[in-house]
């Protein structure tokens, strides 16, 4: 077994990808020979790979997605492991297990909600915000308060990612689940984030605007509000003024169509 598994460190530590995908492979068959418990020690190997900068290696990124994939068959036992890389300080690392949490769904959603309850670093809120926004289950809700103090936040990263969070959970959250408070909340955050000062804060908050009631959780006023504030952006009403930032206006063009009662 040590034999094996040093060629298989060997294997990990290639940066060819005809290497790396035989390698995820052998890990692959291993946990099914010898089960999630028994392979373990081989986690380690896989979550190297989420090192991997894709933009720099566009030839791996394949490979770093297979690999955020393999990770959900080791068992439950992993999803505090890939919590604890949030705090890796390797921004790719903390991207790349954030996103293999979102992957494994519903049952990383209170484990990542106390992560961000426990932790006071933006940094680690972000990355919770972002795994929390790939779950694609209405058991999300109960993490709805998280994406509303995040796009409050003085810290930009932040405020963004929770921005764009927010309208992921209009995704999956059905409508007339999501407290009354929080929904205001989010109405209200968005409206306020559209002034942000960050041309990318503002397109992502028209964009979750727009989610918002293209699922039904605008009510008529406010999306007859949110119409003539995208008429504006797009400088089609009265005022002839428009927004200078294209990304602006692009979101506010495509989140019009659901303003509209």
């Amino acid at each position: 077994m040590k034999a094996e598994h040093a060629s298989l460190e060997a294997l990990f530590r290639s940066s060819r990808p005809e290497d790396l995908r035989q390698a995820l492979q052998a890990v692959r068959l291993e946990i099914s020979r010898v089960g999630t418990q028994a392979a373990r020690p081989l986690f380690e190997l896989v979550s190297s790979l989420f090192y991997i900068d894709p933009l720099d290696r566009t030839d791996l990124a394949p490979v770093l997605d297979e690999a955020i994939s393999l990770v959900m068959g080791f068992g439950d036992w992993v999803i505090p492991a890939l919590v604890e890389n949030l705090d890796t300080g390797d921004i790719k690392a903390q991207m790349a297990s954030a996103e293999a949490l979102g992957r494994i769904g519903a049952d990383a959603i209170d484990p990542l909600t106390r992560k961000y309850r426990s932790s006071e670093d933006p940094d680690t809120h972000v990355f919770v915000l972002y795994g929390l926004g790939k779950i694609r289950s209405p058991q999300v809700s109960r993490a709805a308060d998280l994406a509303l103090a995040g796009a409050r936040s003085p810290e930009l990263e932040l405020r963004d990612t929770a921005t764009r969070t927010i309208g992921r959970f209009a995704e999956a959250i059905p409508v007339e689940t999501l407290e009354a408070e929080i929904l205001e909340g989010y109405y209200e955050v968005l409206r306020k984030n559209l002034a942000d000062p960050n041309r990318g804060v503002k397109a992502k908050a028209m964009r979750s605007l727009g989610k918002l009631a293209g699922h039904g959780h605008l009510s008529a006023d406010q999306k007859q509000t949110m119409q003539d504030i995208a008429l504006n952006l797009l400088g089609e009403d009265d005022e002839f003024r428009w927004d200078r930032a294209y990304v602006v206006r692009k979101e506010a063009r495509e989140a019009l169509e659901f303003f509209k009662n």
